[in-house]
Parts: C-alpha cells; sequence; structure tokens
C-alpha cells in the first residue's frame, strides 16, 4: 500500500459484459468505480485516469479490450505503475485471460490491486505462478500455431500461383500495360521504342518516367 500521507497514483480499469449493463442508468460501472474510489482513498492512492470497457465479456482476450489496451498506452507513457480493479472478475473471468492480462502488466512492473486490498500480481504465491507459466505457454502455443498456419497458406500460395508476396508483378498490377508492350514486341519494334511507344500514350512508372529497357524485357516475359 501507500505510505500515509504520500499519495500514490493509479490508474482504474473497470469492464461490464453486457451492452444491458452500460449507460449512467445502470450500476455496474457506478458499483465498480465507488468501491475502487474507497479503497483508493483509505489506502494513499490518487486516481489519475480511468479506463473502461464497455460490453466486453470476462472470456474475452485481454488483446482485444481497447479499453485495456489503452490503459498498455497511458502505462507506458506517464510512468504510472499501479491499477485499480474492484475484484479479480471484473479484470477477466476466464483465468488463461486473467493470467495473460496480468502476465502483460508484471512486464511492465505494474502492480495490480482489488478493492479488497489483494495484489494479483503477487509473485510469491506458488499457485499463481504456475497458472502464469501455463498462460503463458498457450499464448506462446497459439502464437506459433498462428505463424505456422500462415507460413503454410503463403506455401500453398506459391505453390498455386509460383509466388507470394513482395511486389506485384506487371501482369497482375497493370494488365493493360503489359498487353499493349507485347502487342507492339510483335511489331518487331525494339525494347526502346516500345518504351516510347508507351510514354507517348501515358503509360510512365510510378515516378513519371519511361520504362527501362529491363522492365520492357520483364513484361514481354509475363
Amino acid at each position: 500500500m501507500a505510505r500515509k500521507g504520500n499519495k500514490v497514483k493509479a490508474v482504474a480499469y473497470t469492464r461490464t459484459s453486457s451492452a444491458a449493463n452500460v449507460g449512467s442508468d445502470k450500476d455496474s460501472e457506478k458499483r465498480q468505480r465507488d468501491a475502487i474510489e474507497r479503497f483508493a482513498k483509505r489506502s494513499g492512492f490518487v486516481i489519475v485516469d480511468w479506463f473502461y470497457d464497455p460490453a466486453v465479456k470476462g472470456a474475452d482476450a485481454i488483446e482485444t479490450r481497447p479499453g485495456f489496451a489503452a490503459l498498455l498506452d497511458r502505462i507506458e507513457g506517464n510512468g504510472v505503475r499501479v491499477v485499480l480493479v474492484e475484484d479479480a472478475s471484473r479484470f477477466a473471468r476466464d483465468l488463461v485471460a486473467q493470467e495473460l492480462g496480468i502476465l502483460a502488466l508484471i512486464k511492465r512492473d505494474v502492480r495490480v490491486l482489488t478493492a479488497d486490498g489483494t495484489d494479483m500480481t503477487d509473485t510469491s504465491d506458488p499457485s499463481r505462478i504456475m497458472m502464469r507459466q501455463i498462460a503463458g505457454s498457450f499464448a506462446q502455443y497459439e502464437k506459433a500455431r498462428l505463424v505456422g498456419k500462415l507460413r503454410a497458406a503463403r506455401e500453398r500460395k506459391k505453390a498455386e500461383t509460383g509466388k507470394c508476396g513482395g511486389r506485384q508483378s506487371y501482369a497482375e498490377s497493370r494488365p493493360e500495360l503489359v498487353a499493349l508492350a507485347k502487342q507492339l514486341r510483335s511489331q518487331r519494334l525494339s525494347y526502346r521504342k516500345i518504351s516510347a511507344e508507351l510514354a507517348r500514350r501515358g503509360h510512365l512508372t510510378a515516378n513519371g518516367r519511361p520504362f527501362v529497357a529491363s522492365a520492357i524485357q520483364a513484361m514481354l516475359e509475363q
């Protein structure tokens, strides 16, 4: 807790899980704010900012929450190292989502305190340490799985089209240009004359210049 007479800056996070609970006439957010403010007052914290995720379910992934993302941005920008929440369920009901969010804050040297004084970032609890390791391993697995899926998709595309990613060919980006270049080549024109004729008809590079011979050759080979 903060030392007596020495206010410590904190930010607060609230969440409502249903759109039906969102609004000035609803109790959920107000109840959370009241509980957090009472705890902050008796514990010597001054709340410098509030972050709210309305209609976000407790099982929703932390990285999909705009309010939590804004909270991270604020923490990284102003040096506040304490986050206050009403209770663990308001942070996240799903245990994996909860621990992944806690991990994100621990990595930023941030403490997460509930309105009853529980330190959710406590690193001395063996069961919490185990859950964070499981959550971190799960997140790493999901990341590796996504990378693998993207790699497989790129390889399939390459097998089907002969290329994947990178700059589009002229045949892909400007098919009419390639068709005209081939038509001019059929008239036995040199690369230089083809370039000049393309320029005369308004076909230039992105920099507004005539195509060089190697570019004309590339078009003709597509």
